[in-house]
């Protein structure tokens, strides 16, 4: 009996020790930190239609695991390696995770979003490249859905207006977003933004949300100074009234293209397009660049006056960058006002 129970208790401690040499390793794999304490990079990007050796290269490549073999052991264990398509996204890693926690976050899909900061713009092609480097959407693919006007059209827009479906702001967005879905979010966006009081007020001025938006594109490229840029807008709506060509020179540099250029000659007045406004009456076809929330409710909320004209106010210090605008109510106030700043320009030795 006493044999017996001696062959017994061999036989356990065997058994229990075979099982701690085999079952460590196991145990270490799940529970023990595989995610640098530093990390180099925070986030782990998985593409669309990534396969589980491509999140396994990213990981790898990225030096976001310390050991490639123990994580290809877990997930072998939660079958994750068994996923025909890894979901898509922007992950956040944190320091020491383990296999286990890491392969948890990538198979829930949870997801940490970006933070997209659309603002300066001239063309489509510039918002499509500045967006493309936060999010996934290819730039190609968000600057054709862009010029597509039968896409366009279903949400009220053309190539021309297309950018006054795109209010500036910073917005969040899941990284893995595609162009389709990033077009659709603006859209969203700019229906939440013209609200029933905006609206009233543009059709009060006789405008619809797009020429609305024209308009204030080329308030923002007269002034960034916002306490001005009622006052601009007045002018132009003055101007819009009498049917009066606008005459605004931000318009000529964008029918030109010639974005470097610091004056705006008889040349660029000669040009043929329908963004000529000193040959034709009325609005451009479209915004000549992405116009703020403080512009847009400029031309909403104009100045009332009477003027017509203005043109750069020189400076109170000689050194100080032209920021205010001189108005007149007619060409001879004005012209004696374009003197004024002329004789600035040449004592600062501008001109």
């Amino acid at each position: 009996m006493k044999k017996f129970l001696r062959l017994f208790l061999f036989v356990i401690l065997a058994i229990l020790v075979i099982s701690a040499i085999w079952g460590y390793p196991t145990y270490k794999a799940i529970y023990s930190p595989n995610v640098p304490s530093e990390l180099e990079e925070k986030y782990i990007h998985v593409p669309n239609n990534s396969t589980y050796e491509d999140v396994v290269k990213i990981l790898s490549s990225k030096n976001l695991i310390l050991n490639e073999s123990s994580f290809r052991k877990v997930a072998g264990y939660m079958k994750f390696d068994q996923r025909q398509n890894m979901r898509s996204g922007r992950f956040e890693l944190t320091p020491n995770m383990t296999n286990r926690e890491l392969i948890q976050m990538l198979r829930s899909g949870k997801q940490s979003p970006v933070k997209v900061t659309i603002s300066y713009a001239r063309l489509p092609e510039d918002i499509a490249g500045k967006v493309s480097k936060v999010i996934e959407a290819d730039s190609l693919e968000i600057l054709l859905l862009m010029q597509d006007p039968t896409f366009l059209k279903k949400y009220g827009f053309n190539a021309e207006t297309a950018m006054s479906g795109i209010i500036p702001n910073t917005y969040e967005f899941f990284w893995n977003t595609d162009a389709r879905g990033f077009w659709k979010r603006m859209v969203k966006e700019h229906k939440a933004f013209w609200t029933a009081e905006r609206l009233a007020k543009a059709e009060k001025l006789r405008l619809n949300p797009e020429e609305v938006y024209t308009l204030a594109s080329i308030v923002e490229s007269e002034t960034n100074y916002n306490p001005e840029k009622p006052r601009v807008a007045g002018v132009y709506l003055n101007r819009l009234k009498i049917n009066m060509l606008l005459q605004a020179d931000p318009t000529l540099v964008f029918a030109t293209r010639d974005f470097e250029t610091k004056r705006v000659t008889n040349v660029h007045k000669a040009v043929e397009s329908p963004y000529n406004t000193y040959k034709y009456v009325g609005l451009p076809p479209g915004p000549i660049k992405l116009a703020s929330i403080s512009s847009i409710d400029a031309v909403l909320n104009p100045e009332e006056h009477k003027y017509y004209y203005f043109c750069a106010k020189p400076p109170a210090n000689i050194n100080d960058k032209p920021r205010e605008h001189a108005f007149a109510k007619n060409l001879s106030q004005h012209n004696a006002n374009a003197q004024k700043y002329y004789a600035y320009l040449r004592k600062a030795g501008i001109r």
